[in-house]
């Protein structure tokens, strides 16, 4: 008997000694989840978040000549960096094309991915990664010259259409050219620069991607009033940060990150009066803003993470509107990623 109780309690020193679960104070009362092992302690310890961004779409992730980086998924990026480290600014970003992303992630080169990635249960289960909240409800679209006379799918037969290779874009053109009895040419690339420009060259007759990103990409073609997208929508393209599986501590800092920025809309919280709500006799938030109880201490991160950032990001509406909303060059309507309150999907559980 004595043989199993030592047993039993090697076994018990060794889950303790794992990442996840919970730790247990000097009082035997339970405390907050275990980090030993995870990238959050990776990040802290390193001083930096690593990002894995596109780095060529406007109004996403996109860096200009002097090298800075722009864009709602830049953005998600550096509300992370505030949350876990107290800076926005601390990111590294990585420029990864769509065959090198999860690798990269996998391989532990990035921390997490901002970069426009579509969440599909294949991904989740054999692909090993974990899906954040969607930060952008998109769907597959299709971009032409105004003058080609294309109206539909249907009068792409016999022509040709770039797309990108190892993205649910490639896939979807496929089943969506297939189940219509379409006999057209996919010109594949590795690289979306590339793809954009034999687009433009003229050697294929449509472009194919999540709608967003065509109509951010149209804005850098010569001629940009000269193409159209089709009123076609091939797919259902949620995209939204990714981390690696079998991490919770970390994974639950980049959900709960970006369910604070779409909490704090709700609020009605911004970057301009996040001061203001310092004493706030609302419960609900100050919870939230870290004033009460411990759900930041319990994720590892300071209790007052929200407000490091809102008060250098913005909540996910300033940060929507800004970067491809009414404030930016694209003016695109929230619709579907509007609040829930407004008839939109964006919705956050409770903070509690």
């Amino acid at each position: 008997m004595r043989k199993w109780g030592l047993l039993a309690a090697a076994l018990g020193l060794t889950m303790a000694a794992c990442g996840g679960g919970t730790t247990t104070t000097a009082d035997g009362e339970a405390g907050g989840t275990a980090t030993a092992g995870s990238r959050l302690d990776v990040v802290k310890d390193r001083g930096q978040l690593i990002c894995g961004v596109d780095g060529g779409i406007p109004g996403f992730s996109f860096v200009d000549e002097s090298g800075t980086y722009s864009g709602l998924d830049v953005d998600v990026c550096k509300a992370v960096a505030a949350a876990v480290l107290g800076d926005a600014e601390a990111v590294e970003y990585r420029r990864l094309d769509s065959t090198e992303r999860f690798t990269a992630l996998s391989g532990g080169e990035v921390d997490m991915l901002s970069r426009n990635t579509t969440w599909t249960v294949s991904r989740d289960t054999s692909v090993g990664l974990e899906f954040a909240p969607t930060t952008f409800f998109d769907g597959q679209g299709m971009l032409v010259r105004a003058d080609s006379g294309i109206e539909t799918l249907e009068d792409f037969a016999g022509q040709a259409i770039c797309v990108e290779t190892g993205t649910t874009t490639e896939l979807n053109l496929t089943d969506q050219m297939r189940q219509l009895g379409v006999d057209f040419e996919p010109v594949v690339f590795q690289d979306a620069d590339a793809a954009y420009a034999a687009y433009d060259e003229g050697r294929c007759e449509g472009m194919t991607s999540d709608k967003s990103q065509l109509v951010a990409r149209r804005s850098t073609l010569p001629n940009p009033d000269e193409h159209v997208l089709l009123e076609v929508t091939m797919s259902k393209e949620p995209l939204g940060p990714v981390t690696v599986n079998n991490d919770s501590a970390w994974f639950d800092v980049v959900k709960w990150v970006t369910y604070g920025l779409i909490q704090a809309e709700e609020f009605g919280i911004t970057s301009e009066n996040v001061a203001t709500f310092e004493g706030t006799e609302n419960p609900d938030i100050a919870r939230f803003l870290g004033a009460e109880g411990t759900l930041g201490t319990d994720m590892g991160l300071p209790n007052t993470f929200m407000v490091d950032v809102i008060g250098q990001v913005g909540n996910y509406g300033e940060i929507y509107e800004r970067n491809v909303g009414a404030d930016s060059e694209f003016a695109l309507e929230r619709g579907q990623n509007a609040l829930w309150t407004d008839g939109g999907l964006m919705y956050s559980p409770p903070f509690r």
